[in-house]
């Protein structure tokens, strides 16, 4: 591969003379400059993007970093490639580099963020299903490099960190609203991960519906399937069998989870959404294609990572913005909850 030594060489001056003219410095003769532009046609020489940002005072390269994509289960992963694309033309807009590391909760503890960023010379970092209690994650908050987080709120302040995601707390409530308008009063919740942030705040979301309406969420009714389709299959079984009372409703805190619950519901003879009704968050692609349609939650993905990659750039120029934002969400209603008549409540 030629490298900008190879140019200064065939130009017969020094490689800071060839990054001068490269970089269209005004100390360099229009003369010189062309021809070291025509050797560098020549030579087909393409500049080191690392490099290039190395020598410059200002750093035009953010890092995606994501945990999760490379071992997410499920049938569909259309979020996570809407985020990348969403991040991607955030980054495109200003003339920025994206550089992706994907990593799973294995490597999370063991790999350095920060160190990643600095020996890439990484301005600012998305980060994506990133584990709070991670030592990595804390020591990249406690370095100067701009960072937004996506669903991950952290109590500190520190100027050059922001935060991008769904309202989670309304989502949850205009959902589990939606369930109670429809005389649901018997709703199991299935949860996410007990630990993850979204999780808690959709909870609080749900709490408050529920509140309005005079009613609890009951400790047994919430059952934790960590996000996982297999998880709240099994749970959503062994819930079914057991219950002395069937419940009307599963409101469900991811679509992945909802699939499981579906698949169980089915198998224990039951219908949906004649004997239960299911609700799902997230608004994947394939909500249209289950049986029954999917009512769900739908996050704005794509809306998220380009919001996520403007707000970072921002943060990297210094700029004082707010550093929270919220993307809008809907609910999008289909044919997996039933009306109930109140003499059912």
């Amino acid at each position: 591969m030629v490298t900008i030594k190879d140019v200064a060489k065939k130009a017969g001056v020094s490689i800071a003379i060839v990054s001068k003219a490269l970089n269209n410095y005004p100390d360099v003769s229009p003369k010189t400059k062309q021809r070291i532009l025509e050797i560098a046609n020549e030579m087909n020489y393409t500049p080191n993007i690392v490099a290039k940002n190395l020598s410059s005072k200002t750093q035009k390269t953010i890092g995606m970093i994501t945990s999760g994509f490379l071992n997410s289960e499920g049938k569909d992963n259309s979020n996570i490639f809407d985020m990348f694309k969403g991040v991607y033309t955030g980054v495109e807009e200003k003339q920025y580099e994206l550089a992706i590391y994907l990593t799973d909760t294995l490597k999370q503890q063991q790999r350095s963020y920060a160190k990643f960023c600095q020996n890439r010379n990484i301005g600012g970092a998305v980060l994506m299903g990133i584990r709070v209690d991670d030592p990595y994650f804390t020591e990249l908050l406690d370095t100067n490099i701009p960072c937004v987080l996506v669903d991950i709120n952290i109590e500190s302040h520190y100027e050059n960190i922001g935060s991008v995601s769904t309202d989670n707390i309304k989502a949850s409530y205009e959902i589990a609203s939606y369930l109670l308008d429809r005389n649901h009063t018997h709703i199991v919740v299935m949860a996410g991960t007990k630990a993850a942030y979204v999780n808690s705040q959709r909870l609080i979301g749900v709490e408050k519906a529920f509140k309005e309406y005079g009613l609890e969420v009951s400790d047994t009714n919430v059952l934790y399937g960590n996000f996982s389709e297999e998880e709240a299959y099994v749970l959503s079984k062994e819930y079914l069998e057991k219950a002395k009372v069937v419940p009307t409703a599963f409101l469900c805190f991811s679509d992945l989870m909802a699939y499981g619950v579906m698949k169980a519901v089915k198998e224990t003879g039951l219908k949906i959404p004649e004997d239960i009704s299911i609700t799902g968050f997230d608004g994947l692609v394939i909500n249209e294609y289950t049986q029954p349609t999917l009512t769900t939650a739908k996050q704005d993905f794509y809306e998220i990572g380009r919001q996520s990659a403007l707000l970072l750039q921002q943060l990297m120029e210094g700029k004082k913005v707010d550093t929270k934002r919220i993307v809008e969400h809907q609910i999008v209603e289909r044919e997996s909850v039933q009306t109930l008549t109140k003499e059912l409540k």
